[in-house]
């Protein structure tokens, strides 16, 4: 089959490899109709190059119809039109029974000391073969895969794989309630799915970015803004100045270890990826290489007694964090890997004709897979409008 690797810092290749085999009776084989390019990919192909190996097949945002299954899948059959959480998770565990499949205890890289597996991300979450790829082997298909009906386009479903569930935790999280003010920071694909999704819950929000077209997306559903390049003053002092002097109830940071407006960081970064593996898995690790113009931002925003909601990924251990503003403040902070299970049954509804949340018009690319290396650098470049990216295998 054809499959997106990994081959270095900025290089990915579509390449031919070995068709996927069932290894457990809990497997399934799923043919890839549809699969998102993820702003977490960029942190593989820019930050997160220690922890790959060349070969690796990346992807995590996959559906598709069912071609083969294990024994014990319970009631999935071949036909099935799927869609697959990025994490792999079993589903009857203390972790899976108390919604935090992100760290369910069947499927935890515990050599790692990580959470729950995911699909093609890095050796830190298990190196399992990702769905940017013509064929999937999921494991655990007796609990993951999502099925869906037959009739309408795949974009009507495929973000449940990622985007939809970690657009609706980061709301879930920042807890505001109606009519209450939502700093969204970063419009890029999750920024502006929670945009929508606060919005429809009759949330006040405005969201924070430099790129023109990402603007004008959120700006089209009723989001107010803050354009980055055009203020002469920092955010939160902006958004103080729309709030009555408070600040936001609560700040959704949808931007994470890509944020700008820390050069010197940055070059850390680059210069960890240029050394060996062993060297620099334990720098990118235990060292502070994490960006963090944007939590800072966050933190500055937040009214006192707020709440942060963390969904951008930040790799590291960022340090020095303002220990004395977060409890000065009295700020929450909730984080964390989406729980994909855990709101499908709250999402799926909304999946309808009318289209509250405009999943339907979401991606701004589709492509074949053949084109993934350009669409990689065409999205890391936020070129051509990219905003959201689909290939079709």
């Amino acid at each position: 089959m054809k499959a997106v690797v990994w081959q270095g810092k900025r290089d990915v290749a579509v390449e031919e490899v070995p068709d996927p085999r069932l290894q457990e009776p809990t497997d399934a084989i799923v043919r890839i109709t549809s699969t998102g390019l993820c702003g977490s990919d960029l942190h593989l192909y820019e930050v997160l190059g220690p922890f790959m190996s060349e070969g690796d097949i990346v992807g995590h945002e996959p559906m598709g119809v069912v071609e083969e299954v294990g024994s014990g899948v319970g009631d999935l059959r071949p036909g099935d039109r799927v869609v697959v959480p990025f994490n792999i998770s079993c589903g009857h565990c203390y972790m899976c029974d108390q919604g935090l499949m992100t760290q369910c205890e069947t499927t935890q890289v515990t050599e790692q000391g990580m959470g729950a597996r995911l699909f093609g991300y890095t050796k830190l979450y298990g190196a399992v073969p990702g769905g940017q790829a013509e064929y999937l082997r999921v494991p655990h298909a007796d609990f993951g895969p999502v099925k869906v009906p037959d009739g309408p386009a795949d974009d009507r479903y495929l973000f449940l794989s990622d985007v939809l569930p970690t657009g609706w935790q980061a709301v879930e999280y920042a807890g505001v309630d109606a009519g209450q003010t939502l700093l969204v920071l970063g419009a890029g694909p999750i920024g502006d799915m929670a945009t929508r999704i606060a919005l429809d819950r009759g949330d006040r929000v405005i969201t924070a970015e430099s790129v023109p077209e990402r603007l004008d997306r959120v700006r089209a559903v009723g989001a107010e803004t803050i354009d980055l390049d055009a203020i002469d003053v920092e955010v939160g002092e902006q958004v103080r100045g729309m709030t009555q002097g408070r600040g936001a109830d609560a700040v959704i940071d949808a931007v994470g270890m890509e944020a700008h407006g820390s050069p010197a960081t940055s070059t850390v970064q680059k210069l960890v990826g240029l050394l060996p593996d062993a060297l620099a898995e334990p720098l990118m690790s235990y060292v502070g290489i994490d960006r963090l113009a944007a939590l800072s931002t966050a933190i500055d925003s937040v009214r006192r007694g707020g709440t942060i909601s963390l969904s951008g990924v930040y790799g590291g251990t960022a340090t020095p964090l303002p220990m004395l503003t977060l409890f000065d403040k009295q700020i929450q902070l909730r984080m964390g890997q989406a729980n994909v299970k855990r709101w499908v049954p709250d999402i799926l509804p909304l999946l309808t004709d009318e289209d509250p949340l405009g999943v339907d018009t979401f991606a701004t690319h589709h492509l074949p897979l053949d084109d993934a290396p350009a669409a990689y650098r065409m999205f890391q470049e936020k070129k051509d409008g990219a905003v959201k990216v689909v290939f079709r295998p």
